[in-house]
C-alpha cells in the first residue's frame, strides 16, 4: 500500500516543482503560446472572411454574367426580328415589282395581239375584196349563155383560187 499512497516529503517536492514549473511557464511560455494561438485564430478568421468575400464576388459576377447573357439574347432576338421584317419588306417589294412588270408585259402582249389581229383582218378583207373583184371580172369577161354554165364556172374558180 505504500506504493499507492505517496509520502509527505514526496508530495511537498512534487507540488513545489510543479508550482515552479507553472511560474516559469507563465512567465516565459504562456504569453507566446497564447499570442501564437491568437494570431492563428486571427489568421483563420481573416481567411474565412476572404473566402466569404470571394464567394460573394463570385455570386455577384455570376449574376452579372446572367444579366449580360439575358441582354445578349434579347439583342439577338431584336436583331433577328428586324432582319425578318427587312426580309419580308424586300420580298414584298420584289413581288410587287414583279407583278407590275408582269402586268406591263401582259398589257403589251395584249396590245400587240390586238394590233396583229387588226392587221390580219385588214389584209384578209383586202384579199377577199381583190378575189371578189377578180372573180367578177372573169365572170363578166366570159360570155355565158346560161345560168348553169355561170354557176359551174364560179364553182371552178372558187376551187382554183387559194387563200394564201
Amino acid at each position: 500500500m505504500n506504493l499507492v499512497i505517496p509520502d509527505f516529503g514526496l508530495l511537498f517536492w512534487m507540488v513545489l516543482s510543479f508550482s515552479i514549473l507553472l511560474i516559469i511557464l507563465k512567465k516565459y511560455a504562456w504569453k507566446p503560446i497564447l499570442k501564437m494561438l491568437q494570431d492563428r485564430e486571427d489568421e483563420i478568421s481573416k481567411s474565412l472572411e476572404a473566402a466569404n468575400a470571394a464567394k460573394e464576388r463570385m455570386e455577384k459576377l455570376n449574376a452579372e454574367n446572367e444579366e449580360i447573357l439575358k441582354q445578349a439574347r434579347a439583342e439577338r432576338e431584336a436583331i433577328l426580328r428586324e432582319a425578318k421584317a427587312t426580309k419580308d419588306k424586300i420580298v414584298g417589294q420584289a413581288q410587287a415589282e414583279a407583278k407590275l412588270e408582269a402586268d406591263k408585259i401582259i398589257t403589251a402582249a395584249k396590245n400587240e395581239i390586238a394590233a396583229e389581229k387588226e392587221a390580219a383582218m385588214a389584209e384578209l378583207s383586202s384579199k377577199v375584196a381583190d378575189l371578189s373583184v377578180e372573180i367578177a371580172e372573169k365572170i363578166l369577161r366570159r360570155e355565158l349563155d346560161s345560168s348553169v354554165k355561170q354557176g359551174d364556172y364560179v364553182k371552178d374558180l372558187v376551187k382554183s383560187i387559194s387563200l394564201n
